[in-house]
């Protein structure tokens, strides 16, 4: 593999996980595995399928977003073992800490709806609690190893998982202290 495309190679690999949890395990939740087949409920289809479809596009749309600021700004990928070297704030990242993982879980909620499956709906809300485990314990501590008081006023200023209507400015806040 030639320097000139590693790259490349770093972001597909990068692009495992969001694959796995959009459209591996949906399937497996909502497929008649003996036949391959989805097994739509379509109770509503007039409003399941374009409220569907558009939180996919919506999600599709934010996690291609954020990967593309991940590889501009962060000069990084998605992946954990990969990450940023530098912190992305601008773009949703202003409005909300995590608007890659709301993207993949956009796209979940509309899959739940497209296929009125209640198993989905499940899924998207364990996957939801899991990750905010997993950036309380292990993501957030280590951005705050890595890039110290920057991101912590970042922190102070940006929620988790419900955007800021205002996008956040970096320059016109005070940073917080380390206490609490």
């Amino acid at each position: 593999m030639s320097v000139s495309h590693a790259p490349f190679f770093r972001q597909i690999r990068s692009f495992v996980l969001p694959v796995i949890m959009v459209l591996v395990i949906p399937f497996l939740l909502t497929a008649d595995l003996t036949s391959g087949r989805l097994q739509p409920n379509l109770p509503l289809p007039l409003l399941q399928v374009p409220i569907g479809a558009l939180l996919f596009l919506v999600g599709l749309l934010l996690l291609l977003w954020t990967v593309r600021l991940f590889i501009t700004l962060g000069r990084g990928t998605l992946a954990p073992w990969d990450p940023t070297k530098a912190l992305v704030i601008q773009g949703p990242y202003a409005h909300v800490r995590n608007p890659m993982i709301a993207g993949v879980l956009f796209m979940i909620l509309a899959e739940s709806i497209l296929l009125g499956s209640w198993r989905l709906l499940g899924w998207f809300f364990f996957f939801g609690l899991v990750n905010t485990i997993y950036f309380r314990l292990s993501e957030e501590p280590g951005l705050v190893r890595r890039f110290g008081d920057e991101y912590l006023t970042y922190r102070a200023n940006v929620p988790m998982w419900v955007p800021r209507l205002r996008p956040w400015d970096p320059h016109s806040i005070e940073k917080p202290s380390r206490i609490g």
